[in-house]
């Protein structure tokens, strides 16, 4: 059984930063890529980032140069650093990761809030 647990999700001001975390954990031989999405109330998820097992990233358009995204292997973690918060970031967070278990699957996390006030 492989999970993700996502930590990090908190109420701040606009402008203020926060830092997300996700770990996977189980029956794990190797991690593709990994990534984050968001859900806004009334929207449908979008991608945030994401990071191949390479160290390759890339950013959704309205949140380059914001928001960086980075991995530590040995850890099976996932990070979003997030700067110059926005009320439009606010969402609930997903974690995502394509992980080789028995054969490769996408997990998903249970979600962090995000809420930035303005």
């Amino acid at each position: 059984q492989v999970q993700l647990v996502e930590s990090g999700g908190d109420l701040v001001q606009a402008g203020g930063s926060l830092r997300l975390s996700c770990t996977a954990s189980g029956r794990i031989f190797s991690i593709n890529r990994m990534g984050w999405y968001r859900q806004a109330p009334g929207k449908q998820r979008e991608l945030v980032a994401v990071i191949t097992s390479g160290g390759s990233t890339d950013y959704a358009d309205s949140v380059k140069g914001r928001f960086t995204i980075s991995r530590d292997n040995a850890k099976n973690t996932v990070y979003l650093q997030m700067n110059s918060l926005k009320p439009e970031d606010t969402a609930v967070y997903y974690c995502n990761a394509y992980i080789y278990s028995r054969g490769y699957n996408d997990y998903w996390g249970q979600g962090t809030q995000v809420t930035v006030s303005s």
